[in-house]
C-alpha cells in the first residue's frame, strides 16, 4: 500500500452502460483523481458481478478535503452522465492501520465488516504477496457527486488480500467472523506520474 490513506468503493454498472463506463472511468476519471495533489495510486479491479476501486493517497486530507472535496462538487458533464450507473455503492475514506506488501497483485479478495468485530490477522503465506487492514474515518458532508449517485453505503473496516494465485488468495479472505466478501482480478491501474 503506497501512503498512509485510501478511498475503498464497491459498486454495480448495468452490463449495458459497462463498455462506456469503462472507457471513461479510464480515460476520464482516474486520471482526473491522479492529478490531485496527493493521490498516489489507482486501480480498478473487477468480477462478473461488481467492481471494486481503491485510491491510495499520501494522507486521509487529501481525500477529507481541498481539491478532492473540489472534484466531488464539480463533476464533469461524462461523470455526471456516469454516475447514476453506479448501483449499490460502499465508499468509504480509510486510514491505513495495518500493511505488508507494496505491488499490484493480479487477484484481490476484500473483506468488508462492522466495528466491534475481532480485527483479522494480516495473512502472508505463500501466493500472497500483500495485505492491508482500513479503517474508514467520519466521512465530509454529502457531495454533488454522491447526491447524483443517490447516497453511498460505508465500510467500518476493510481487510484487502491480494497475490498471484487465486486458491492462496481466497483461502486467506476465509477469515472467521462476518463479513461481506469479494474476489476481484486487476482490470486497469494508474500511478501519478
Amino acid at each position: 500500500m503506497l501512503g498512509k490513506a485510501a478511498i475503498a468503493m464497491w459498486w454495480e454498472v448495468a452490463p449495458e452502460v459497462r463498455t462506456e463506463w469503462e472507457e471513461w472511468h479510464t480515460v476520464e476519471h482516474m486520471p482526473e483523481r491522479l492529478s490531485i495533489p496527493g493521490f498516489l495510486r489507482g486501480s480498478r479491479w473487477v468480477s462478473a458481478e461488481s467492481y471494486f476501486v481503491l485510491y491510495e493517497t499520501t494522507e486521509l486530507a487529501v481525500i477529507t478535503s481541498g481539491p478532492y472535496l473540489d472534484r466531488l462538487n464539480n463533476p464533469t458533464p461524462w461523470s455526471r452522465k456516469m454516475m447514476p450507473h453506479h448501483r449499490n455503492m460502499a465508499r468509504s475514506l480509510c486510514l491505513v492501520r495495518a500493511s505488508h506488501g507494496h505491488g499490484l497483485p493480479g487477484i484481490m479478495a476484500t473483506l468488508r465488516f462492522s466495528r466491534g468485530k475481532d480485527l483479522p490477522q494480516l495473512p502472508s503465506t505463500k501466493g500472497v504477496t500483500g495485505a492491508h487492514l482500513l479503517e474508514a474515518q467520519p466521512m465530509p458532508a454529502a457531495t454533488v457527486e454522491q447526491r447524483i449517485r443517490g447516497g453511498d453505503a460505508t465500510a467500518d473496516w476493510v481487510l484487502l488480500v491480494g497475490g498471484y494465485d487465486a486458491g492462496a488468495v481466497e483461502q486467506a479472505a476465509r477469515q472467521p467472523g462476518e463479513a461481506v466478501r469479494g474476489i476481484y482480478r486487476l482490470s486497469y491501474s494508474l500511478a501519478r506520474t
